[in-house]
């Protein structure tokens, strides 16, 4: 993680540094397990259930008169009154709990001083801090007017920039440093800016000044996390030492991620020292329960604020952030009030059909949230405009969104800079293509909208040398911020403008009308697919009922013409024998009619059982009867690869018989006749080709499919779709076999009924090839009615 963390520019200053030092010890260092605390104050931490004290600051003998290493092991109450100790124990008791701040006459041997005591849990103990009141306590009345007005002015301040400035401006006044600035994280692990300062003449200013994200490591960016305050009295303190300084308990030292009083890394000393910086206070600002950033005090002499002005920055700090979330509200609700009537627009012109719209004019929708450009993607096919965004960023959104809950964001201004975990793409080229995206959800199964900007190189000042963020300083080799005056300019690449929260209102907002549009589409879908299902429905009756019920008269009519001819042949005349023998004919070709009929409406109305088939099996089953035919017209049949394949058994029985007759029937003239029959991986069709069951697909993709391949007549190209249709036949009855014109009609029905595709290429006397893709439903292993 450490490795991770560190930039590769910062791993090179690290070897490049005089000394060889290492910068990831920074990284490493458990700042939490130090062993020690300031020596202005003492600790003890106490098992709450027996009352013994298990650990001890080696000075307690000096703050407490009770030396550390006859004060473990007996109760706490010898230095602590057992009201006081009681009232921490409830203060501090509950999951939930917060430190709790006490004023306690304490100390024992007749050294019994006031303490301000901060109680809080760790690891199974109670953890007492003790602060030596200095002064007097009733000096400090006045101090809470300033409080309030602080307060006051920080929640008239209107921007992020206003708050800042209020801020410094306020801290300094309750504290009295020389410089307090405040400053902005970059991300929760990226580099500061500092957005504000108040400071004395004579110190070197730092507004808008960077400093590298290696002054505050991780672990001291979760610190900060975790306490609103931390204050170093005087960088040349001699730390005191706990006693033991390994808890028997837990093989480590007593963690003091909580402690006011904790010791500093000696890292964070040398680079205070390296600045000229004596004493130092911060207060975390919060967002979200994320560190947004820091308010940074300096001292230029050792400085122990009282718990009050300690307790008024904390609460300004809460108040700072607590201001922040109204300001970002206040410009949510005024970006919605400003982007919506801009937004109805934009859903209004993508009502009838997002992607079509996008492709044709997606400009509205780009200019929506300034993006340089635009792209959703559904069931894994993307329409766009503008900046192309490339497929493997796509395809990664799609992943991502599937995770997401729609309607929610996601959004970066540094493409480039993610880790695999974050996207799982990374840019080809971080120079080229979108830099930021922001996306929105647009349902559980992965589909988006996003739009994309391109990179914008900004200028920064850097208060280091952001490549080499090691330096050797006046009191040793460490992070040295300023190793001078100077201002290190340089162009952050890969990033784009970022997104604001005016851009991330106009994109909810924007999906939260598609998804209106979308439901009330829905609804109107729905109802026209129940009158879909119910006239399906009836023509499905209406073509069952005829094929049974006109059946009956036709055996009639068929039965009385033959009954007549062979009644009375010899005293009729050849006229009327020939007219009877003509209703015998077209009574014959009315059945086969209805027969074909009466079996296309079962199509629509049997059930499916798909299933691994194997396909050589299927074929010879089909050549049983088709077989004869070929032979007849002297057609070979050629076998390509043939892998198991999903299907209905019987349909695709139908689907080889009906493609193989077709092939005799069509034959060319002369030798070499043959039709083959195999699975191939092919472009699916895009222009000109005909597809003439299932959605176009995406022009370039490929799919396995079953191919029919004949080298007969062909088909003229304005006749390829109309072979489809039923009892359409391109020939005379009595040519080429004859037939009712169903068969290939059925075979697209059974193909419509799988959920495939079928599209044919066929050349006028070089022959007809037959592409079927068979989909295959969801429940693709049961009986399907549909």
């Amino acid at each position: 993680m450490e490795g991770q963390w560190l930039s590769e520019r910062a791993r090179a200053a690290e070897s490049a540094a005089a000394g060889g030092f290492d910068l990831t010890q920074c990284v490493r260092e458990p700042i939490h397990l130090l062993g020690g605390v300031q020596s202005y104050g003492s600790l003890v931490a106490v098992d709450p259930d027996s009352g013994l004290v298990e650990v001890a600051a080696r000075n307690t003998g000096e703050v407490l008169g009770v030396e550390a290493d006859a004060l473990v092991g007996t109760p706490v109450t010898r230095v602590v009154p057992a009201g006081a100790y009681g009232e921490a124990l409830e203060a501090t008791s509950g999951e939930e709990a917060a430190p709790a701040a006490l004023s306690v006459v304490a100390g024992a041997d007749g050294a019994d001083r006031l303490f301000d005591v901060s109680a809080h849990r760790r690891d199974g103990l109670l953890v007492l801090e003790f602060e030596p009141r200095e002064g007097d306590a009733s000096a400090s009345a006045g101090f809470h007017q300033g409080v309030r007005r602080a307060l006051g002015r920080l929640r008239s301040a209107a921007t992020v920039a206003d708050c800042c400035r209020v801020a410094v401006r306020e801290v300094r006044a309750l504290t009295g440093y020389e410089r307090v600035v405040a400053y902005r994280f970059d991300g929760e692990d990226g580099p500061g800016e500092v957005l504000a300062e108040d400071v004395v003449g004579g110190w070197e200013p730092w507004l808008g000044l960077w400093f590298p994200a290696t002054d505050i490591p991780p672990q001291a960016r979760r610190l900060y996390r975790e306490n609103w305050i931390r204050v170093i009295a005087d960088v040349d303190d001699a730390t005191v030492g706990l006693l033991p300084a390994v808890r028997p308990a837990t093989g480590a030292p007593l963690d003091l991620s909580r402690a006011a009083l904790r010791t500093v890394s000696g890292f964070h000393l040398e680079y205070l020292r390296n600045i000229g910086v004596r004493s130092s206070m911060s207060v975390s600002v919060l967002r979200e329960g994320r560190l947004w950033g820091l308010i940074a005090c300096h001292g230029a002499r050792p400085s122990r604020p009282a718990p009050e002005v300690r307790a008024a920055c904390e609460t300004f700090g809460a108040a700072f952030s607590l201001q922040l979330a109204a300001i970002e509200e206040r410009e949510r609700a005024d970006a919605l009030d400003a982007s919506g009537a801009r937004t109805a627009a934009v859903a209004a012109l993508l009502a009838d059909g997002l992607e079509k719209r996008l492709a044709e004019d997606g400009g509205p929708v780009l200019e929506l949230l300034a993006a340089d450009g635009v792209v959703a993607g559904r069931s894994g096919r993307t329409a766009g405009f503008g900046e192309p965004f490339p497929p493997e960023l796509c395809a990664a959104l799609e992943r991502r969104a599937r995770t997401l809950t729609p309607g929610s964001l996601w959004d970066t201004d540094r493409l480039s800079e993610l880790g695999d975990e974050e996207l799982g793409y990374r840019p080809p080229d971080p120079g080229r293509g979108p830099a930021g995206v922001l996306m929105v959800p647009l349902s559980d199964s992965g589909d988006f909208l996003a739009w994309c900007r391109r990179e914008r190189p900004a200028p920064r000042r850097w208060a280091a040398d952001p490549a080499a963020p090691v330096r050797v300083g006046p009191r040793g080799e460490r992070l040295t911020p300023r190793g001078s005056g100077a201002v290190f300019r340089s162009t952050v690449r890969g990033r784009s403008l970022p997104w604001t929260t005016r851009d991330r209102v106009a994109a909810r907002e924007l999906w939260r009308l598609l998804t209106g549009l979308v439901l009330r589409h829905a609804d109107h879908l729905d109802r026209l697919n129940e009158e879909l299902r119910m006239t399906n429905d009836d023509l499905d009756s209406f073509a069952h009922a005829a094929a049974h019920d006109l059946k009956e008269p036709l055996r009639g009519i068929s039965n009385a013409a033959t009954f007549a001819i062979e009644d009375a042949a010899t005293g009729l005349d050849a006229t009327t024998l020939r007219r009877l023998h003509t209703m015998q004919r077209l009574a014959g070709r009315m059945d086969e009619l209805l027969d074909s009929l009466l079996h296309y409406a079962r199509l629509g109305r049997a059930g499916l059982r798909v299933r691994e088939l194997d396909l050589g099996a299927a074929l010879d089953a089909a050549l049983e009867v088709a077989g004869p035919r070929l032979a007849e017209q002297g057609v070979e049949v050629v076998r390509g690869e043939l892998p198991p394949v999903r299907a209905d058994a019987d349909r695709l029985y139908e689907v080889l018989v009906n493609l193989l007759v077709n092939a005799a029937k069509y034959a060319r003239d002369g030798a070499e006749r043959r039709v083959e029959v195999a699975v191939e991986r092919h472009p699916v069709p895009a222009g000109a080709d005909t597809v003439v069951a299932g959605a176009e697909p995406a022009p370039g993709a490929e799919e396995c499919v079953l191919v029919v391949r004949d080298n007969g007549i062909g088909i003229a190209p304005e006749q390829q779709r109309e072979v489809f249709d039923l009892f359409r036949r391109l020939h005379g009855p009595g040519e080429r076999g004859g037939g009712t014109g169903v068969g290939l009609a059925l075979v697209k029905r059974i193909v419509e009924r799988h959920g495939g595709r079928l599209w044919l290429r066929s050349t006028p006397g070089e022959g007809t090839a037959f592409y079927i893709g068979l989909g295959g439903p969801p429940d693709a292993d049961r009986d399907s009615s549909q």
